[in-house]
């Protein structure tokens, strides 16, 4: 990828995070359910679903990976701005809902960034967390509301093309 295509993308990405952040904390929880699945998370028979607006026991979203349902990726998410990162005490509280489901692993995801103690408390839970550059990195690379604006081919010689048999 060239600078130029680089400098347009990453300009794309902060759109992408801004209006995410200007929209309701549903529609985010909606967003990060249809970007994990589009990651492949949900499998071929799997289900996901965002869970309900209020009382939703601290988990914001369930993907199925398989149509019994025994592998389960748990979510949280939290629509935050610039400065207003996830602290530890959040991440405890997401991992006592996992607990309550039986899980002891889940992805916490923000637009905003972690605390340190957050990262290093999520690192010894088994919990995977995704800030907001790399939200948007994977949403472009998942092509999770975004469209492909223009493509481009490039060649090279095929040395094996070129090699004559005696």
């Amino acid at each position: 990828m060239g600078p130029i295509v680089k400098d347009y993308n990453d300009t794309v990405s902060i759109e992408l995070l801004d209006r995410i952040r200007k929209g309701t904390p549903y529609f985010f929880e909606k967003l990060v359910v249809e970007l994990l699945s589009a990651m492949g998370y949900k499998g071929t028979n799997g289900q996901a679903f965002v869970t309900q607006k209020s009382n939703d026991s601290g988990i914001d979203g369930i993907i199925n990976q398989d149509a019994l349902g025994t592998s389960t990726v748990y979510i949280q998410a939290k629509r935050y701005q610039v400065g207003n990162n996830v602290g530890r005490n959040e991440m405890q509280a997401f991992f006592g809902a996992l607990s309550g489901f039986g899980s002891d692993r889940g992805v916490f995801i923000t637009t905003s960034n972690f605390s340190n103690g957050a990262i290093e408390y999520a690192k010894n839970q088994h919990i995977v967390l995704i800030n907001g550059v790399r939200l948007s990195d994977l949403m472009l690379q998942y092509q999770v509301g975004v469209n492909v604006k223009k493509q481009y081919t490039t060649f090279d010689i095929d040395e094996d093309f070129f090699i004559e048999d005696d």
